[in-house]
């Protein structure tokens, strides 16, 4: 679940440089508008690939950072999405944005039940890595 989990952030990142940096500098300059002009600024996808990077080497640290990470982020996804469901205006934007949104939330519900689930196995110490990638 490890190695699956390090690469679903991975696809999450790029997925995400894409939707929020690549797509909107594109069309802007196509438009002959500001590169920067719809680009959605923020950087949890380097957040993301260094969690990813940590969970594939076992890093000591890994389990303690994807605990406060997925934390963090289902408590801002879920924050985000209830200020736009309370008035929602769907344009392509936001529909990419709540799409990208919806497997943030996925990834990190799933990281954190995982991460329940092995402080709950028998003989489970902490939240350390033991033995190979699971």
């Amino acid at each position: 679940m490890r190695v699956f989990l390090a690469h679903f952030l991975f696809v999450l990142a790029a997925w995400t440089v894409f939707l929020k940096f690549l797509f909107p500098v594109s069309l802007a300059l196509a438009e002959g508008a500001a590169p920067g002009a719809y680009v959605m600024w923020d950087f949890w996808w380097a957040a993301h690939i260094w969690l990813g990077w940590a969970l594939l080497r076992g890093a000591r640290y890994a389990p303690a950072l994807a605990a406060v990470v997925a934390v963090a982020e289902i408590a801002i996804v879920t924050v985000k999405f209830a200020l736009f469901l309370s008035a929602p205006e769907w344009t392509m934007w936001t529909a990419g944005w709540f799409v990208n949104k919806v497997f943030v939330l996925a990834c990190f519900a799933l990281m954190l039940a995982w991460l329940a689930a092995r402080r709950l196995e028998p003989g489970a110490r902490g939240l350390s890595f033991r033995g190979p990638p699971q």
